[in-house]
């Protein structure tokens, strides 16, 4: 028996640190969904409905879909949310499990089960930590504290904490009640409707590695029977498959208790659709229609109506219905396609919530229509980048949603739209990207698409074509490529030469024309094991889609301060250097580093030469620790930054460093879990999380002193104006009262957005003044503003009490007087003057 960690053991932000506490990170979009693989309706509450979206949290919506809220921030460890049920007898009571059953290459890890008793309001972590990915939890229709989770277990290791959990006091302590090996686990449970001492469990056995996904074993895994509460459990045959079985989901239905459907994912012609009409005593292969076990690791999902036994749904690339058990299908159309999830009103089932790549949607016409996904701030970006206008652009690929993203940092003019919600363009490049302005001409942008690359002009909406090396790369084992392009490759330009922009397969690609021709400059640099070079998906499924490719190059970057210094990292573990504009090339990778790890991320410093930083991703290999690098040396010696006990969680796996180009040895750090900052070139780390939701940082750059962050699972977030960040030192946080230099402002035409779930925040036009109060103010502090001659044009007076001040973001009317207060406490304080005068 398993004992659940205490009430605060999963504290998912730290405190904030009083010496940023001001700061703010704004939310600017896109507010088009990502992906969604759990959903849940509330029975006795219509318009209530629940998502948990891969890397976005879990969601709430009261208005059916109108609107939806966050209600894992502040207390999630994992933003990835692998399922969610809401209990039968108390609508108030929701638990939800982290993780995902949709195993693909980026996938975030689960950190544990959580529970609520007060409908989403509080939350209390109730331990399962180490199971990695919950894919289903099942509770009693009666008592609420009785509860099943089914545990897939890591995604990129093996481990023990698999099977089948069971709990009897509402997730105080757990039992695993079923458990079959290290590899394999549970990904699905259903009660038998009229009698919940019989469960039903699907057991899979399931790893990933950076090259290759395992989904299925030799008589491993299958159906299984408790009719005892989950004390004991029989595997059922009658007509299953043997053998090679891979990933099953069940469905069951209230209208008649004894059927069972299972989707089985086995060997043609085994493979399919199976029913059941004796609980799973007997069964008959009533479908082995191909379409419906597409990349089965991905989706595999059936449900059953709960009023009409012979009505029957399987969510994969498309959405299907059968009303003749199964036997037949039909293609309904869902607002996007990648179908993941669903859950049927069991009093009227005209009435579900589906949930797919672009987000949940919500009908009550029985999907004739749907609610929209243009309200969920769900998005999964990879990279970004920024151009030289004003306000400037904000770049980068969405996850599942097609063309990359263009969207403004600030509302471009004195707009007049109603819903700026959706004030973003489509780009170059696909979901992946990458997308990249042209740093010499703001009407052009660069795109690539594996290998496809691409320039768009913004003025007249016409796109250049040219492919480097024109193989498509789907359904290719990469031995038998000649580019091995990985879905994000690496697109850079030269911040020297106008036109020269890099790519790279296994190989650095160079353009000097603007990509009309393409040349390479490096031999393969990548460690090209052969045994990562074969056919990805086993032992059942091939799955070649460019997302499983290894030994290709995922980081490039030129020395902005040295012409010709390029460096070069691959996915599997080599770092590379040339000084001499690619004619040769050293392996500089750090020693001591285990082979096989993804360089994330390169930054090349603009402060001293010789000095790059690299992060490197070893959680796709089942390892967590940090590994953040500096050299000073052009790679001959190297300094690991991230020790795992000086700032950084041992298990806080890295994602991009990046340089403040202003302070030196000003380093941000993103992480799985996290964002991290260090003002000593990476000796010591603290907490920059601030009130960022709880994300992997993917990708980040400081531009006019803003950090623009991409996040896999919430968007793109901008922190304005880092000056008190430059310029804090010791010297400071020990002053009774200090006044940072602020930057110069820019009075925008432009009023604040107003904050409305579902809207990007654009701040009005405004100065940033920031202070250092080294104690609580006795008396309300006033900050007067004065014109080149003394006298005084404006006064603002702070408020010792918090919520005195304006909020954030608070919509005025035009041309109205006043500023926004500020919370006059010890530590850093922002203020914000709209530039009006008195």
């Amino acid at each position: 028996m398993l004992a659940a960690a205490p009430l605060g053991a999963q504290d998912a932000r730290p405190a904030t640190d009083p010496r940023w506490q001001g700061l703010h990170f704004r939310n600017i979009g896109p507010f088009r969904g990502g992906r969604v693989t759990a959903v849940t309706g509330v029975r006795q509450r219509k318009l209530e409905f629940w998502m948990g979206a891969t890397g976005g949290g879990l969601w709430k919506t009261t208005d059916a879909g109108l609107t939806w809220r966050n209600m894992s921030d502040g207390w999630f460890a994992s933003p990835a949310i692998g399922a969610v049920r809401v209990a039968p007898s108390n609508p108030d009571i929701v638990y939800a499990g982290t993780g995902s059953d949709g195993l693909r290459s980026n996938i975030i890890q689960g950190r544990g089960l959580y529970r609520s008793d007060d409908a989403g309001a509080t939350w209390r972590f109730l331990g399962l930590r180490e199971t990695g990915h919950v894919g289903a939890i099942e509770i009693h229709p009666t008592d609420p504290d009785i509860a099943f989770v089914a545990a897939i277990g890591q995604a990129f290791a093996k481990n023990r904490e698999r099977g089948v959990y069971r709990t009897a006091d509402g997730g105080r302590t757990w039992t695993n009640v079923l458990f079959l090996s290290d590899s394999t686990g549970a990904v699905d449970l259903e009660f038998k409707p009229d009698e919940p001492q019989t469960l039903y469990a699907a057991m899979w056995r399931a790893e990933r590695k950076p090259w290759t996904i395992i989904s299925g074993a030799n008589d491993e895994g299958g159906v299984w029977k408790s009719v005892d509460g989950g004390t004991s459990w029989r595997r059922l045959g009658g007509g299953l498959p043997t053998g090679l079985i891979g990933k099953i989901d069940l469905a069951v239905s209230a209208a008649m208790p004894e059927r069972l459907y299972a989707l089985v994912e086995a060997p043609r012609p085994k493979g399919g659709l199976y029913r059941s009409d004796d609980a799973g005593e007997t069964w008959t292969q009533v479908s082995a229609q191909v379409s419906l076990l597409n990349r089965p690791f991905y989706y595999t999902n059936v449900d059953a109506d709960p009023r009409n036994a012979d009505v029957v749904y399987v969510n994969n690339e498309s959405f299907f219905k059968s009303v003749d058990g199964g036997k037949t299908f039909t293609v309904m159309a869902t607002p996007h396609g990648d179908n993941h999830d669903m859950w049927i009103d069991p009093d009227d089932p005209s009435v579900f919530i589906q949930s797919n790549d672009g987000g949940a949607n919500i009908t009550r016409d029985g999907g004739r229509t749907w609610t929209t996904q243009y309200n969920q701030s769900t998005a999964e970006i990879y990279t970004v980048a920024v151009d030289t206008r004003w306000p400037y652009r904000v770049y980068g690929p969405q996850q599942d949603q097609g063309p990359t993203l263009i969207i403004p940092s600030l509302p471009p003019g004195q707009l007049n739209i109603d819903d700026p919600s959706q004030y973003w363009q489509q780009g170059p490049g696909c979901e992946t990207g990458p997308s990249l302005p042209s740093p010499w001409n703001p009407l052009v942008v660069y795109g690539a698409c594996k290998g496809q690359f691409s320039r768009y002009h913004l003025g007249t909406g016409q796109e250049m074509n040219s492919w480097v090396g024109a193989q498509f790369l789907y359904g290719h084992d990469p031995k038998d490529l000649i580019y091995r392009f990985q879905r994000v490759a690496p697109l850079v330009a030269s911040p020297h030469v106008k036109g020269t922009l890099y790519h790279a397969s296994q190989y650095v690609h160079r353009t000097r024309d603007d990509g009309v021709t393409w040349e390479r400059i490096s031999p393969d640099l990548t460690a090209d094991d052969p045994r990562t070079q074969g056919v990805s998906g086993q032992p059942i499924t091939r799955d070649i889609t460019g997302e499983e490719f290894h030994s290709t190059l995922y980081a490039v970057r030129e020395s902005p301060i040295e012409q010709g210094v390029i460096w070069a990292g691959a996915n599997d573990g080599p770092v590379h250097v040339t000084r001499d504009d690619g004619k040769t090339w050293q392996r500089v990778t750090p020693p001591g580093l285990l082979p096989g790890g993804r360089v994330q991320s390169i930054e090349v410093s603009r402060h001293a030469r010789g000095t790059a930083y690299v992060a490197i991703y070893r959680f796709l290999l089942g390892d967590f620790k940090p590994y953040a690098y500096r050299t000073t040396d052009y790679g001959k010696t190297w300094t690991l930054l991230t020790t795992g006990s000086n700032g950084v969680p041992a298990d806080a796996p890295t994602r991009v460093l990046r340089e403040d180009p202003d302070r030196r040895g000003l380093l941000y750090l993103g992480t799985e879990f996290g964002l991290y900052v260090s003002f000593d070139d990476g000796a010591t780390w603290q907490s920059f999380q601030g009130d960022l939701p709880l994300v992997p940082v993917t990708d980040m750059v400081v531009h006019r002193k803003d950090l623009v962050l991409g996040t896999m699972g919430r968007g793109f977030w901008i922190l304005d104006d880092l000056t008190p960040v430059q310029q804090l030192a010791d010297s400071v946080t020990r002053r009774r009262a200090y006044l940072f230099a602020p930057r110069p402002a820019v009075r925008w035409r432009h009023a604040p957005s107003p904050t409305l779930p579902g809207w990007p925040e654009y701040p009005g036009g405004a100065a940033t003044i920031d202070l250092w109060l080294g104690e609580a103010p006795a008396t309300a502090p006033v900050i007067e503003l004065r014109d080149e001659k003394g006298a005084v044009v404006r006064r603002i007076t702070g408020s010792l009490a918090a919520g005195a001040e304006q909020p954030q973001g608070m919509r005025r009317p035009r041309g109205a007087g006043g500023a926004q207060g500020f919370l006059a406490r010890q530590g850093h304080v922002r203020v914000r003057w709209d530039l009006l005068h008195e």
